[in-house]
């Protein structure tokens, strides 16, 4: 499906499945989609981890940090621990999902664009070509 177009729609589609799951935080997913710099990246979940990614096919990008529950479990609403973009870098805890959100868009690469339509390979040459 590799295109050097922006996977904009890919990423709306993923953020509205997301925002109709249990599969984490609503709080946290509302907070995050409000953000234009976060809604523009592909969304995904893992261990009730809300993660970015620059790209919108699977093995995602690590560049981005995610946001986490420091409860375990859907339901939970905070606090949150921000931490990455690698999983040995912590970045701090927040009281509410909106600073968590916050933290985050702080620390965005500074290519952050768009959500390429592509996996990371496909992602990194198509920014090879470009410089």
């Amino acid at each position: 499906m590799t295109t050097n177009a922006p996977g904009t729609d890919t990423a709306e589609a993923a953020w509205q499945e997301l925002l109709g799951s249990n599969q984490v935080s609503a709080e946290l997913v509302a907070a995050a989609y409000a953000e234009p710099r976060l809604r523009q990246l592909f969304p995904w979940i893992g261990m009730w981890e809300l993660h970015f990614s620059r790209c919108t096919e699977h093995r995602w990008t690590w560049d981005v940090p995610y946001i986490g529950p420091t409860a375990a479990g859907p339901d939970h609403t905070g606090p949150y621990y921000v931490e990455g973009p690698s999983r040995t870098q912590k970045i701090g805890r927040a009281d509410t999902a909106q600073e968590a959100v916050a933290m985050v868009v702080e620390r965005l690469p500074s290519n952050c664009g768009p959500a390429f339509n592509g996996t990371p390979e496909e992602l990194a040459e198509h920014e090879r070509r470009q410089r």
